[in-house]
Parts: C-alpha cells; structure tokens; sequence
C-alpha cells in the first residue's frame, strides 16, 4: 500500500545560512492511512519544525527545507511532493489535506472576531456551508469539543475563554476542515484531564469513523499510550528510535527514550504522595478563606446586571505554614479565579480572606503558568529580581544583590545569569528565574497556577524537585493550582476539587486520590492518561458541564458536607 505520507532524510534549517544552522538532521518516515504516529522529544528537539515542515508551515516562521522531501497522498490518489510545490498548490492542501492544531491558541486566533465567526469561516472555505447551517455546523462541533454553553460562547471573543477552553475552539477549527492527515502539536496541554480524555476519545473517535491518520506531537508519553500505533523519539534534531508504541513502552533501546520514560510522572492512586509535612492538628493557618464568592455580571440592564457568571461560589479552606494545597479541576472550574481573588486580583463579592497578622514578610507571590510572558524582555535578571524589592520599599544595595545570587544559586542557575535577558534562557531556566523572584521578599506563601504545566517532563521533574527542596528550606506554603493529576499526587500534601466554582471534595492527599467519593473526584482521576494505562479507552462523553451564568438575586442552596476519613470531606451531591 502507498503510505499516506512518507518523508525521506528532511532537513530544516534556519537563518541566513539554512544548511549551517540545521534544527532537523536526516529525519524519515511513513505514515499509513488510519495510523497515528507520536513524535515525542523535549523543547528543542526539532519535533515541532518537523510537523511544521509537512505542510511547509515552517517558510513562515523562517525556516527552510534544505534537503530531503516529502510525498503526500491526496484525496484523487495523486501524490505531491510537499517540499517542492507552489503556494498556490499549498493552499489547496493546508485545511482540507493535511489540518493543524496549534498548542498556543491565543495566537492562533483572530481576536477580533468571535470564536463563532472563525468556526464557521472554516465550514465555510471547507464544506461551502453558510447561513444557518454554517451556525449549526459550528454549534455542533463546539457541542462535541464539550464547550459549556455552547451557543452562548459562539458570540464570545477569544479573550473572554479560559486557555482549555481557546485550545478546544481550535479543535473545533480543525474538525471542521475533515482533513485526511492532521497534525496536533501538544494539543491537549492546556486542558485538565478530564477534557483531555474526551479530546482524546474524540480524536481517536474520527479517526476510525473517517479513517483520519494523525501526527500527535508531545512530551507526555502517557498521553499518546493508548492513541497511538507507532512512535518517533526525537533528540537535537535526529529520530533516536522508532519503532511501534508498545515495543517503545516496555522496551526502548535508547537511552534519551528511556530517560523520557522515567521522567514522566506516574500517577499511582495516592501510593506516590509526599509523607512529609502533616497538618498539625490546631495549628493557626497562614491563610484562611471562608465562603468566598466571585461574581463577574454578563449583561446590564439599566441600573444593574441581569445576570451574572458565579465563577467562585462559597469557596472555603484554609493553609498552614510549610503545606501545599492543591487545587484542582476542570478549566473554567474556578481554581485561577479563587487564587486571583486571594492575591486581590480579582474583587469578591462576598466572604473572608484572612493571613497571618503581625508579620514583617509579605505573606503572599505569585508563579504563573507561562515563564516568558511574565518577564519583561526589556530587562535583564538583575533588574527582574530586584523589582519587587524596589516596589516594596527596599534599596538596591550590597544586601539586596547578595539575595539575588544566593536565591539564583538556590534555583540552580549560575551568578552570571544577573547580566543576561530572558530569551537567552531555556523555558525551564526561565521558570527557575520567575520561582526567584517570587522569593525575593521572602513570602510565606506562593501561589503556583500552573506553574510546571508547560515545561518538558524531565524540566518539570526538576522543578518539582526544587519546590519540594525550597518548601522545607524556607517553611514555604504553596497554593497549588494544576490539571495533571500525577504532578499534584508528587507535590501535594492535601487536595481540593473544584467543580463549577465549588469544592466539591477537600482532604489529605492520599485519602483523596485513593479512595474518591464525589462523583466529579472519581471522573477526574479516571480520566488521568498512564502508561500503566495504554489499553484503558475511553468513550465520548456528551455531558454537559453545568452553566456557571445565573439569573441576578439566585443563591444557590446551602452546601451539606459528610465525612469520608480523617481529613476528608465530601460536598453531599443533589439529585438532579
């Protein structure tokens, strides 16, 4: 049989001399029609230049093939040599040929127009669907990416969705085009776990109803387990191995592909959880929040809002001194809104945010999820680290860069890091530099939203070390906000669930992860993607997240809780 797509000894280069500045050296493949192949690789592997390639997306960004090439069978079962085609024949194949999936899609989107509108522009130039069927057509697929409120959100613009919620229009975009090859760089990690494995089975749904062949680029090797049929292991540039998955998984011959393999968190049902750092019983917490409630209106009449968006709804927990509480849930569940309105980011409507009194230190920092968009590229690490200081009323003096370049050793970068910028740093360097930073006034809590979510597996493994090594040194505690259930199970001491602006399952890590009693908590660690869990598939789920928009004046109905352990309670669920 002719393969789908077959790329012989790609070479991509970039700058003024392409050839001398090679980020792809002699990489070959096939792809049948109906398989999925996985590229896996850390930052700077090549494995994105390479889906790039396919469709000579990577002209744009700067990029050039510089040899080698790569036949595509289309739909007429002609088969077109991509590397040397013309604009015009490129056009005819991006789309409809050969779809992408972007893993940042705040740039992969139109800001100026509604989410609806781009949907529907894609039925449009790919299936001549227009009017009212176009409308329908795009509800329908925003409908089946499992997008709340989905008629509502096609009048939406992209800055008023939460980042899982872009990446699954994206997906909608993508599906809509029915390509015979598409192409998903780091689809999903964005998304909490459960819309990840609805995105997953959704996928792997299409591709056996269409007979859709994929590319799945990523650094999660657990993602891919269970999707994929074969696997490219990619490193500076080369395929180290290839091979089918389950050969790979059980017993990979290269040594950077079983390095991937031990970095990759394994999520074991609370068997992994820290045994470090119990709550002491009367203890006097360092942060505590009661009933919190955020409210955001989203229509006003005359003199007030008709309705309102109850993000945060009685919200309550507290934290002592040298614990980490994970928050966790779904995007759009509440967590970043509930650490914003304890940062004062967010204003509350109603409920007590209270921190330790009578202490010197500010009590609490912040680590965001993406490292590069929170520094600023005008300036270098000395002047990022000694900003908070500065804005806190501290001289920039002998003592203040003796903090500096003990924090920046304490973070595992080298004292000359203070002269130089951001863009000369690795992403899990620059997350270093952000933890730094936050450390700087020697806070008493850290807020983490995401913090290691974008960072490749070995990356993150180191990360999470060194949060666990400058939790014990500086009695820190964290807030830590997260979707990937097996990093939280490594860092956590207790665990709350959130579900559409409620808690609906808090307690101690290990009670919570092994013994789930809501039905929410049981979804979402089932859902969490394993090697142990290769052959586990899951089914497309239709269920529709509950609408967080109320009519203005509604008060939900007082929560009843039980007790599920020590340490562990559980929201009473309500019959519906």
């Amino acid at each position: 049989m002719t393969p789908l797509l077959r790329v012989r000894d790609l070479h991509v280069g970039f700058g003024r001399d392409p050839k001398a500045n090679e980020v792809v050296k002699g990489v070959s493949f096939e792809l049948m029609a109906g398989q999925t192949l996985a590229i896996v690789g850390e930052s700077g592997s090549g494995k994105s230049v390479t889906a790039l390639s396919i469709n000579r997306l990577v002209d744009f960004g700067g990029g050039q093939i510089t040899a080698g090439s790569i036949h595509f069978q289309r739909s007429d079962g002609s088969v077109l040599d991509v590397t040397q085609a013309d604009e015009k024949t490129l056009r005819q194949v991006r789309g409809s040929g050969i779809g992408m999936i972007f893993q940042e899609p705040m740039t992969s989107l139109n800001p100026v127009h509604t989410v609806g509108a781009q949907i529907e522009e894609a039925f449009r130039l790919n299936r001549g669907l227009t009017g009212a069927a176009g409308r329908q057509a795009a509800l329908d697929v925003l409908d089946r990416v499992r997008i709340p409120d989905a008629k509502s959100r096609l009048a939406y613009y992209p800055h008023q969705l939460s980042g899982g919620m872009r990446q699954r229009v994206m997906i909608a975009m993508a599906l809509a085009s029915s390509p015979r090859l598409l192409i998903a760089d780091e689809p999903t990690t964005a998304l909490d776990v459960t819309v990840q494995a609805q995105i997953m089975a959704l996928l792997a749904e299409l591709r056996a109803e269409t007979g859709m062949s994929m590319i799945f680029i990523t650094h999660d090797i657990g993602l891919v387990a269970g999707i994929a049929d074969n696997i490219m292991v990619m490193q500076q540039g080369v395929a180290v191995e290839q091979n089918q998955i389950d050969a790979v998984l059980d017993n990979a011959q290269h040594d950077y592909t079983r390095h991937l393999l031990k970095a990759v968190p394994h999520f074991s049902a609370g068997k992994a959880v820290r045994t470090d750092g119990h709550r002491v019983e009367g203890r006097a917490p360092i942060v505590s929040v009661d009933d919190l409630v955020v409210r955001f209106p989203v229509s006003r009449g005359l003199f007030r809002a008709k309705a309102a968006v109850h993000a945060v709804d009685g919200v309550s927990f507290d934290l002592q001194p040298g614990e980490t509480l994970a928050i966790v849930g779904e995007s759009g569940s509440g967590k970043s809104t509930t650490a914003r309105a304890i940062l004062g980011l967010n204003s509350h409507q109603r409920g007590a945010i209270t921190t330790a009194a009578g202490r010197s230190r500010r009590p609490i920092q912040m680590v965001f999820q993406d490292p590069f968009a929170s520094l600023n590229p005008r300036l270098n690490v000395e002047a990022l680290l000694a900003e908070p200081a500065i804005a806190n009323g501290q001289r920039k003096d002998a003592a203040l860069h003796e903090r500096m370049q003990f924090l920046l050793e304490r973070v595992g970068l080298p004292a000359d890091a203070l002269e130089r910028y951001p863009h000369q740093f690795s992403g899990g360097q620059r997350q270093r530099l952000c933890i730094a930073r936050a450390l700087m006034l020697n806070p008493d809590v850290v807020v983490l939203d995401e913090a290691v979510s974008a960072l490749d597996v070995s990356v993150q493994a180191r990360v999470l070390d060194l949060l666990v090594d400058l939790q014990r040194e500086f009695n820190l505690a964290y807030l830590f906000i997260s979707h990937d259930m097996a990093v939280v199970e490594r860092i956590a001491h207790r665990i709350a669930v959130m579900f559409a602006g409620q808690i609906v399952e808090i307690g101690e890590a290990r009670g919570v992860l092994a013994d789930p009693q809501h039905s929410y908590t049981k979804r979402l660690i089932a859902a969490v993607p394993a090697v142990e869990r290769r052959n586990q598939h899951f089914a497309v789920d239709m269920t529709q997240v509950p609408s967080l928009v109320r009519q203005a004046g509604y008060e939900p109905p007082a929560a009843r809780w039980r007790q599920a352990g020590i340490d562990h309670q559980v929201r009473v669920e309500v019959a519906s």
